[in-house]
């Protein structure tokens, strides 16, 4: 019985030190830290390069990071959190993804019938898929369930398709696609080339009706920069785009105006959108 009264009144006595040791000589936490972090998405994208929103807000509080870093913020609120840490906001182009590829099943050409995991990533180390294109979207999903912001949807023909009033250009849709086929562009870019192969023209015709054949047609119509042909693919110069008016001499129809690919604004409800 006394090794126990002795056991508590050394707990109390420890405790009470701990608690007097924490007032007098614990870390004095910035008052502004809560406010910053209340002001941030709290998405968690990790976009930023930190661990998460709170690792970043530490860091915004210490000047040891830029607002602007964040692509989910807001401008309203970057020049809110600038104002309190008494800092200059930086001007930002906001940006959205663009899914380079337009081949969806009414499309491309089907190598066969995938039955397996509906997993982007397994689908490429396994089987490949079941699209004939090595290079297109395989509509599984993997982008749309990585997008914390509910920003892509998959399409009832196998494409993943981004709503762009919902894309913060977090980037994380971009890191988690085994084909690479998701890109970060400027949201105020006029038109996009909705293909990624590489391959030669009459390799892609074989398999997809919407891939690009490289035929140069779009960098003649265009001004000298706007458009650009890498290997045998087209490219959009995003530092000197085009008018969307190119996209009309486009004979596979894959190079788009931004707004026709774009997915519209619809109920959540309404959308196959696979989140979970």
């Amino acid at each position: 019985m006394a090794g126990v009264v002795v056991l508590l009144v050394m707990g109390l006595v420890l405790g009470f030190g701990i608690g007097l040791a924490v007032k007098f000589f614990g870390a004095v936490v910035d008052p502004r830290l809560e406010k910053v972090e209340g002001m941030l998405p709290n998405a968690n994208c990790g976009a930023c390069g930190f661990a998460g929103c709170a690792d970043f807000a530490r860091a915004l509080v210490a000047l040891e990071a830029e607002p602007g870093k964040c692509p989910s913020c807001s401008s309203e609120a970057v020049e809110e959190i600038c104002e309190l840490l008494g800092v200059v906001a930086e001007e930002r182009e906001p940006k959205v993804a663009v899914v380079r590829c337009g081949g969806d099943n009414t499309k491309a050409k089907m190598a066969g019938q995938y039955n397996g995991v509906a997993d982007c990533k397994d689908a490429v180390l396994v089987a490949g898929g079941g699209k004939g294109c090595v290079h297109g979207c395989l509509g599984l999903a993997t982008c749309a369930r990585a997008c914390p912001f509910g920003a892509i949807e998959i399409t009832a023909d196998g494409i993943a398709i981004v709503h762009d009033e919902l894309c913060t250009g977090c980037a994380k849709c971009v890191s988690v696609c085994p084909r690479r086929l998701i890109v970060l562009a400027p949201a105020s870019a006029p038109a996009h080339v909705y293909c990624n192969s590489p391959q030669k023209g009459a390799a892609k015709t074989k398999v997809c009706k919407a891939s690009c054949i490289g035929c140069r047609k779009c960098v003649k119509a265009s001004e000298d920069g706007q458009m650009e042909i890498k290997g045998f693919l087209a490219a959009v110069n995003y530092d000197n785009p085009p008018t969307a008016a190119v996209c009309d001499v486009c004979p596979t129809k894959c190079l788009k105006p931004a707004s026709d690919e774009a997915a519209s604004p619809e109920p959540e409800e309404a959308r196959e959108v696979v989140n979970a």
